[in-house]
């Protein structure tokens, strides 16, 4: 309770200025006393104003003779006298970054309000007199502001409470009535009232911007935790198969080498048993040798003819030419047949090697990509297209690496195959197309038709030909005109600019396929928005001999 009373008495006796024990004390008109220096100092400050009480705000005219307050003075020096005196803490003095007040002498301590009717910034203390006083009531209070001579007319030293709207810029009422004169203007706040409204529009088109913007962030997230588990996914059944496909591979090897090893033990066997009979054979020769060797060395003749009849008669010999030696080829032709399978496999795995790394680089995850809008731009998504021989109909003619194909007279000399067109006059590329993709024809013939295929499309009758069935999409390129066909009973005719050169642009994963006229510019002919539910291939028909069409090498 003392260490309360103390601070009273203090702040009883401490300037409004300065914030410390009253020095020289005086009392101006209004009641409300100062350091005589203060005092003096701020109105000084403000001589082009007329003084005033820096708390009430109350005006003097003129300016009152400042005489020491005797009473105030012993009372201050005896407080002083009580060590009361104190001085407050560094951090509520102004910084360089904070807004100083303007009342306080010497230090000043910070602002915490800034009224746009005094255009002063004050300290709490500074600032009670607002809060205690009616006549202070209908100002202005907002926080500490560095700028508030901005709100002076540089030409009238007026407070600038009006707005003209015909060349956007604040001014004082002198102003109005000056250089403004004629002008539109209203008051400030009419003005702020109008702003702020459209600010709060445009606020509210942001706000909707941001809910849209995070609704495709979620959307995103969403997209990176559904490609995380998809991949974990695929590694992990991936993983599943090709141990799979290596425990396969391991019980055939393990399979061959016991069969290898039996049919070893079951032949060996054989030729060991054949090999004792023959060295038995060679045993009971040599005895028979050798008693045929004892009687013939008997000098005796009737002793000689006496024996020759016990001799053993020569047993059924199994004759050395029987037995046929084959070259050392035991097992190679194991050996050949599992290379041979080797070859198979490897083909087969680089096959399906080339298909699964199309397709992870295929993997499309981000947000639908725009068409290209010049050549430069479908070039970035150029792919080499290779004819599959397997395909192509007798009557044509395939060179230029398989990219080139040539109607002829006579039929060519392909293999039979299950893929190839028996009765249309087509091929298909070897390789599919996914993901984004462009390719162009060069035709060299009246009519050719531009074509892309799923694999299982028919290879015989009416509804093998491109364009004619649900699983193929044609473009029909003639001297006169363009015809976009599919399944037969959608057939768009197209008009368009006669070029050599078909630009086929495919987003497989949008469903998107386009056909352009391609010369120095490029021109949409026909656009397909669809669903693809399986690989496309690339195709050609052509008709009339001699007549080709090529898919361009681009660079």
């Amino acid at each position: 309770m003392a260490q309360k009373g103390d601070q009273l008495d203090q702040e009883t006796f401490s300037c409004s200025i300065c914030l410390e024990v009253l020095k020289d004390p005086v009392t101006i008109p209004c009641g409300h006393s100062y350091c005589m220096n203060c005092i003096n100092n701020f109105w000084d400050e403000g001589e082009k104003k007329l003084p005033s009480c820096p708390q009430c705000r109350r005006m003097f005219i003129p300016r009152p003779e400042l005489v020491k307050n005797t009473m105030l003075a012993a009372l201050v020096e005896q407080i002083k006298k009580t060590g009361l005196q104190a001085a407050p803490a560094d951090h509520c003095y102004a910084g360089p970054e904070d807004v100083a007040c303007d009342v306080c002498s010497g230090r000043k301590l910070k602002a915490t309000k800034s009224c746009l009717v005094c255009l002063v910034s004050y300290c709490k203390k500074h600032l009670q007199p607002h809060h205690d006083s009616s006549t202070f009531k209908k100002h202005k209070l907002v926080d500490p502001s560095k700028n508030l001579q901005d709100n002076i007319c540089p030409c009238h030293g007026e407070v600038m409470k009006m707005f003209c709207r015909t060349d956007q810029k604040c001014i004082c009422y002198l102003c109005s009535v000056d250089e403004h004169k004629g002008h539109n203007t209203v008051t400030a706040a009419a003005e702020r009232t109008e702003r702020q409204r459209e600010v709060e529009v445009s606020r509210q088109q942001i706000q909707q911007e941001i809910q849209d913007r995070e609704k495709d962030v979620k959307l995103l997230q969403q997209e990176v935790e559904a490609i995380n588990q998809s991949a974990d996914k695929t590694v992990e059944d991936s993983e599943e198969i090709f141990t799979e496909l290596i425990s396969l591979l391991q019980k055939r090897s393990s399979d061959v080498k016991q069969q290898i090893r039996s049919q070893r033990e079951t032949e060996v066997s054989r030729v060991k048993e054949l090999e004792e009979k023959l060295q038995q054979e060679i045993t009971d020769l040599k005895r028979r040798d050798a008693e045929m060797k004892q009687l013939s060395d008997t000098e005796d003749h009737n002793q000689f003819l006496h024996n020759y009849p016990s001799l053993s008669p020569l047993s059924e010999s199994t004759h050395s030419s029987s037995i046929s030696i084959r070259p050392l080829r035991y097992f190679e032709d194991v050996t050949a047949a599992v290379s041979e399978v080797r070859g198979q496999l490897q083909d087969i795995l680089r096959d399906m090697w080339t298909n699964i790394s199309l397709t992870i680089t295929d993997v499309d995850v981000l947000l639908p990509q725009p068409e290209p809008t010049n050549r430069a731009g479908f070039l970035k998504y150029s792919c080499g297209i290779t004819l599959d021989p397997n395909t192509v109909n007798t009557k044509l003619l395939l060179s230029e690496e398989n990219r080139k194909v040539t109607f002829m007279d006579q039929l060519q000399s392909y293999s039979g195959h299950p893929e190839r067109f028996s009765e249309r006059f087509q091929v298909l590329s070897r390789d599919s197309q996914t993901g984004r993709r462009y390719w162009e024809v060069e035709k060299k013939a009246d009519v050719v038709v531009v074509a892309v295929s799923y694999k299982n499309i028919s290879r015989s009758g009416y509804e093998s030909g491109f364009g004619l069935n649900d699983k193929s999409w044609s473009l029909r390129c003639s001297l006169d005109r363009y015809v976009f066909c599919h399944n037969n009973n959608i057939q768009t005719s197209i008009s368009g600019p006669q070029t050599s050169r078909i630009g086929v642009y495919l987003d497989h994963r949008a469903g998107v396929l386009s056909f352009y006229s391609v010369s120095e510019t490029m021109t949409l002919l026909h656009r397909v928005q669809t669903t693809f539910t399986q690989p496309l291939y690339a195709g050609v028909w052509v008709n009339g001999s001699g007549n080709s069409a090529e898919f361009c090498t681009l660079r």
